[in-house]
């Protein structure tokens, strides 16, 4: 059974599998020629206005290049401006938030009401008259009243 079982898995193989199947078509030529062609003796007349043409091309080709580049950098980066200046505007207003918050503190923690509970509660009592000595705005002391502190002009001397 064994010798029985090759030959027939070798009936049963097709040929087309093993062999590519060639169309022949009608009309056509089933045999080329080749001819082997020497160029060696060929020389290449040079053009001048063939040369003059094509370099114009290529220094027409390099320009249009060239302000297609700027073109795309310059809008490139006027997008990248657009969103540099629209992340700045978002840092302005957190800046702005920062800063009306910062006031509101500020105002809270200047409240006279809220610095006299807190002196009351430290064991500060309000001042006795005359422990008071009020200093002008533009810095001089009312006349026949103690200064306690005067500004003077410094001078600085270096030594060469």
């Amino acid at each position: 059974m064994s010798a029985a079982a090759p030959a027939q898995a070798t009936l049963w193989t097709s040929p087309q599998s093993t062999a590519p199947r060639v169309v022949v078509r009608p009309g056509t030529p089933e045999i080329f020629f080749s001819k082997a062609i020497d160029n060696s003796r060929l020389v290449k007349v040079a053009d001048p206005v063939r040369r003059r043409e094509m370099a114009i091309f290529g220094v027409t080709l390099v320009a249009l290049f060239a302000l297609v580049m700027m073109y795309g950098w310059q809008h490139f980066s006027s997008i990248e401006y657009g969103y540099k200046i629209e992340q700045l505007k978002g840092n302005c207003d957190q800046v702005v938030e920062a800063n009306r918050t910062l006031k509101l503190e500020q105002a809270s923690l200047r409240d006279p009401e809220r610095i006299d509970e807190m002196a009351r509660q430290m064991g500060m009592v309000p001042p006795q008259a005359g422990q008071v000595q009020r200093l002008d705005s533009d810095g001089l002391a009312p006349a026949g009243s103690e200064v306690m502190a005067r500004m003077t002009t410094v001078s600085v001397i270096s030594a060469p």
